[in-house]
């Protein structure tokens, strides 16, 4: 078993210096932490792999193609692989867990 401590995960990350930190990586499925501050521009491209994104905490705007939503505490949003994407009008720290899972072919 794989267990985390989200505090101990936010600390890699500030420690580390960047907005995004992997804590998770088990081939069918990894994790992240991503924090974005107020007022940030989000740069991030389209994934190769579905994600789920997970709102901690903070308020911003997502949008996904050409849908834009408000997204905050508790919120949870599924982009699939490739689809453009980006956090905007971040208004309050955004802190978020990112699940990442490869694409599945049926065969």
């Amino acid at each position: 078993m794989d267990a985390f401590e989200l505090d101990q995960v936010a600390a890699a990350r500030r420690e580390a210096g960047t907005a995004y930190h992997q804590f998770l990586n088990a081939g069918s499925l990894s994790a992240g932490l991503y924090v974005l501050p107020a007022g940030a521009e989000d740069v991030q491209e389209p994934h190769a792999e579905d994600e789920v994104y997970y709102v901690l905490a903070g308020r911003a705007n997502l949008r996904v193609g050409n849908d834009d939503r408000a997204v905050g505490p508790g919120s949870l949003v599924f982009v699939g692989a490739a689809q453009s994407h980006r956090f905007h009008t971040i208004t309050e720290e955004l802190s978020l867990l990112v699940f990442f899972a490869p694409e599945h072919r049926q065969g």
